[in-house]
């Protein structure tokens, strides 16, 4: 899955909804990202603002009695006030969960950072009251000290060649690589944390170990040097995706909006240059491939007769530790999805499976995954191909 990364959520929609009948969590969520696709438009889609990490875990409680189903949806965003608005009227337009008949509605928008500013102003009076206490500082001056201390925390010197990067560059799945010191306290200036740049057109080789480790997202000038550093970076470092600022224009100048633009427009490097692709390809260390996986019997027996059911739908089945179907959702999107459960123990699928599925399915903690081919690679999820359970799968 690609994000730019984990970000400060500023409010939670809490919706509530009923069904006429008896639903599971999977048809809720389903019923949320489907029903709602393209009625906001690309930038408010919920995929793609899941993905760069402009909402969260969509999280569903629910309950059953007489036949139907009763529950509160949350979704969590770091969007403004009217986006969070929209997209609450966007999923009021469900009108069917699952199989059944259902309704929706929008019971509030809670602002998270209500008590954290709470607790900021009970804080800074605190600290500013020792501070007093302690000297004789003129308050102007205490003032512009915690305003330099704060600036000066969130830069940070990464790495042996003590690169200029923003404080979540080491903790965060996802990272930002710019040309130098300049972008980055642009970067820095406009919220994104997770942003590391290379002071110059080589390639350090601490950028070279994180582009091994993390999804990188490449971005740079919107003229030739941003083009070389491209082509120099494919040859030493492994890169995601590509992100060029306007023409003519350089990463250090653009305004928020305008960086926020170019990473919705980044593309993946395979579309960005197939060219660049394969010299990447024969360039980059390959990441660590799936080794043979030997199946127990009793695990082919009972999952033998899931697999012959759901072959051909474009499905997947969500699995509980007895080989209990949970649920079945679309193949499309299944990473997606899978983010937004728990407690699922086995995924089964009518297709292959990715390093995205592989990527979102140790995020979600499950153990198996089951597809037609294995093109992905995890060190934590057994990934088990239809051949690996004794079909001839072509």
């Amino acid at each position: 899955m690609a994000k730019i990364g984990p970000t400060s959520f500023k409010y939670i929609l809490h919706a509530k909804f009923t069904a006429d009948s008896l639903i599971d969590k999977p048809d809720v969520i389903g019923a949320v990202f489907g029903q709602t696709e393209g009625l906001l438009g690309e930038e408010l889609d919920l995929r793609e603002a899941q993905k760069n990490g402009k909402i969260g875990r969509i999280n569903v409680e629910s309950a059953s009695s007489s036949g139907k189903t009763n529950g509160e949806i949350t979704i969590p965003t770091s969007l403004g006030m009217a986006e969070t608005a929209l997209i609450g009227a966007a999923i009021e337009t469900i009108d069917r969960i699952g199989p059944s008949k259902a309704t929706v509605s929008v019971d509030k928008i809670e602002d998270v950072r209500i008590s954290k500013r709470e607790y900021i102003m009970h804080r800074a009076q605190q600290l500013l009251e020792e501070a007093m206490k302690a000297s004789d500082v003129d308050t102007t001056e205490l003032l512009q000290k915690l305003y330099e201390d704060v600036r000066q925390k969130e830069f940070v010197e990464f790495g042996s060649e003590k690169l200029p990067a923003g404080p979540d560059v080491e903790d965060s799945e996802e990272i930002i690589v710019t040309e130098g010191r300049a972008d980055v306290m642009n970067m820095l200036k406009h919220g994104f944390s997770n942003v590391i740049g290379m002071n110059g057109t080589n390639i350090p080789k601490t950028v070279i170990e994180l582009s091994r480790k993390k999804i990188v997202t490449l971005f740079v000038d919107g003229d030739r040097g941003g083009d070389m550093i491209i082509n120099s970076f494919m040859q030493q470092g492994h890169v995601d995706f590509i992100a060029k600022a306007p023409s003519g224009t350089e990463v250090e100048e653009l305004s928020k909006k305008e960086i926020n633009q170019s990473l919705r427009a980044k593309v993946p490097i395979e579309e960005y240059d197939p060219s660049l692709k394969r010299e990447h390809a024969s360039a980059s260390p390959k990441r660590s491939s799936q080794p043979p996986v030997e199946v127990p019997q009793e695990i082919k027996e009972k999952v033998t007769p899931l697999v012959n059911d759901i072959i051909g739908t474009r499905g997947a089945f969500l699995v509980n530790e007895k080989f209990d179907i949970l649920g079945r959702i679309p193949y499309k999107g299944v990473e997606d999805a899978i983010l937004n459960l728990e407690n699922i123990y086995m995924l089964i699928l009518d297709g292959i499976i990715t390093d995205e599925i592989a990527k979102a399915a140790e995020e979600s903690e499950i153990k198996y995954i089951i597809g037609s081919k294995v093109l992905g690679a995890s060190s934590t999820v057994k990934l088990i191909s239809y051949e690996d359970l004794g079909y001839k799968y072509k």
